[in-house]
């Protein structure tokens, strides 16, 4: 739900030049709604990090431990190539995510300075052999990025806890084209039974825990790669792929961090 928009704050200054600028953009680029082209609502405005170079090596660490923890397990290993790169491109980003958690990385954002906007406006139609900028994370989108790690904090995981859970995440059968999805699948289920014994002993009157467990980790599959991607990574990596350079990190790299 957008908050009130900008359109109709007290600042009608800045909502009356966005209005002029954007009527040249309408002629340029075709007929889009009014409603479309004015909105400024809080919670579609785009963000950035406020500490980019802190925040960026924080993540780049979280990444690093998230690979050397797929490279030390020899039943990741034992997999065909071609799954394991099935499993690393759709599982990266809920094990970096719940390595941000069990790091306790923190991170605050901040609007996108505006003179990139405007600027953008102003050379629309003078720069079109030039490359388009680059898509900027929405206040929106941060917040519940933010929202599901501070539901993970709640839980107050044991190492093992994590563990465990990061195999649950990892070994995930439903992957499509998966050639070992049997072996995938008891993977899974063997380290979600070893998550529920260890619930047993740590939290004995908390029944509903395991399911409480599983039920936020399936927020983490809703958070998208290019949200995670553009947010700790392209600061870094560029235009480079995420996926790829994760690849070669797995397979090549024995440890360190990002390189620009």
């Amino acid at each position: 739900d957008c908050e009130r928009c900008q359109c109709h704050s007290d600042d009608k200054r800045t909502a009356i030049l966005y209005t002029l600028l954007s009527q040249n953009l309408n002629h340029s680029r075709g007929s889009r709604s009014p409603a479309h082209q004015r909105c400024l609502c809080h919670q579609r405005r785009t963000v950035c990090l406020r500490t980019p170079h802190v925040t960026c090596q924080a993540a780049s660490n979280v990444l690093v431990k998230t690979i050397n923890f797929m490279k030390n397990l020899p039943s990741f290993h034992l997999l065909p190539r071609e799954d394991q790169l099935l499993l690393l491109d759709s599982c990266w980003v809920p094990l970096f995510l719940l390595g941000l958690v069990q790091e306790m990385v923190t991170f605050e954002v901040m609007e996108t300075p505006a003179p990139s906007m405007l600027k953008k406006i102003l050379l629309d139609g003078q720069s079109k052999r030039e490359e388009p900028e680059r898509m900027q994370p929405t206040l929106a989108a941060v917040q519940r990025l933010q929202c599901c790690l501070n539901t993970f904090w709640s839980l107050d995981l044991s190492p093992k806890e994590y563990a465990y859970l990061k195999g649950a995440i990892l070994f995930n059968p439903d992957v499509p084209g998966l050639r070992a999805s049997l072996y995938i699948e008891s993977l899974q289920r063997e380290a979600q039974r070893a998550l529920q014994e260890v619930l047993q002993p740590l939290h004995p009157k908390d029944q509903g825990r395991f399911a409480r467990i599983l039920l936020i980790t399936s927020t983490l599959k809703s958070i998208p790669p290019t949200l995670i991607t553009d947010l700790f990574f392209r600061p870094v990596i560029g235009n480079a792929d995420i996926v790829e350079l994760i690849a070669e990190m797995l397979y090549e790299i024995t440890g360190g961090q990002l390189a620009p």
